[in-house]
């Protein structure tokens, strides 16, 4: 597994995801997404398996402080400026990728790659 964890130190959900992978011995790469923002490759990879409109958390203080409700943006550049209005947190897995806390999903990756 080459795996990715992007997520802010705050978010309880990252922290959920980081326990799940560590309980079970699985090497991650933590990806702060207050320190560093996602690269448009990186993007463009979670993309062939989660929606762009899904990646975008609406209840954000910078989706509110930058009053995108009411405006039409390109969803992709404004992601990769303002990392912080991505929903976290996004698992990727190579071209695999999820939003959120979903250990289910994570579960049935573990399993593949032990075949």
């Amino acid at each position: 597994m080459n795996l990715q964890i992007f997520g802010t130190k705050k978010c309880k959900d990252t922290k959920k995801a980081q326990l799940f992978f560590q309980e079970r011995r699985v090497n991650f790469q933590f990806i702060n997404l207050q320190e560093k923002e996602m690269s448009k490759g990186e993007l463009r990879s979670i993309l062939g398996s989660v929606r762009l409109d899904d990646l975008i958390d609406t209840e954000s203080k910078v989706y509110e402080d930058k009053n995108l409700k009411y405006m039409l943006y390109d969803k992709e550049e404004a992601l990769l400026t303002n990392p912080l209005l991505f929903k976290t947190p996004i698992v990727r897995d190579g071209k695999r990728a999820t939003i959120g806390f979903v250990p289910e999903i994570w579960k049935q990756w573990i399993l593949e790659s032990k075949k």
